[in-house]
């Protein structure tokens, strides 16, 4: 029975050795391989390397504006970024087309009467008004500037990010 043992426990060993064996093998192809591909990069010619740009000095420059308003600092609440003294005109009676917002007006043609040009003015429900040069209609405060018969001009007085009021121009055009 000792020799039977002794016989099982060769056997063992020989197959560990030979495991190790294939796996050592299964290495040194991989190793191989590598070896070879190094071989094969150092054998071809290499690239030139660019210079590195050259760097300009540092110019310092002094800010001398202390006695001007600081950029970072938001101007005067109410300035306005356009022109000073813009401001709607909150006494003025309000017409029959500014309680509409502009875009849901449409122009819908002109009509001319004495050498006097006006503009006809559909609302969303359905009416036209006559309108002309000085008139007001829009949220925004806009007054008519020109009739054409292609287009309604208007500047309208809108808020400006600084708490004050700038003017903005704006149109409405013939639907053909």
């Amino acid at each position: 029975m000792h020799k039977l043992s002794n016989r099982i426990g060769f056997r063992l060993t020989c197959a560990a050795l030979a495991c190790v064996y294939a796996a050592l093998s299964a290495c040194s192809s991989a190793d191989d391989e590598l070896q070879r591909f190094v071989e094969d990069t150092k054998k071809e010619p290499g690239g030139r390397v660019e210079p590195l740009p050259e760097i300009k000095p540092y110019e310092s420059f002094v800010y001398a504006a202390s006695d001007m308003r600081s950029p970072f600092l938001p101007s005067s609440p109410g300035s306005g970024a356009g022109l000073a003294g813009i401001r709607p005109d909150q006494k003025r009676n309000r017409e029959f087309l500014e309680q509409y917002s502009l875009d849901t007006l449409r122009m819908v043609g002109t009509l001319r009467l004495g050498g006097h040009m006006f503009g006809l003015v559909e609302t969303k429900d359905g009416l036209v008004h006559r309108v002309t040069s000085g008139n007001h209609m829009g949220q925004a405060e806009g007054k008519i500037t020109d009739i054409t018969p292609s287009k309604i001009s208007l500047v309208e007085i809108v808020p400006d990010s600084l708490g004050g009021y700038m003017e903005r121009p704006a149109a409405l055009g013939l639907n053909e």
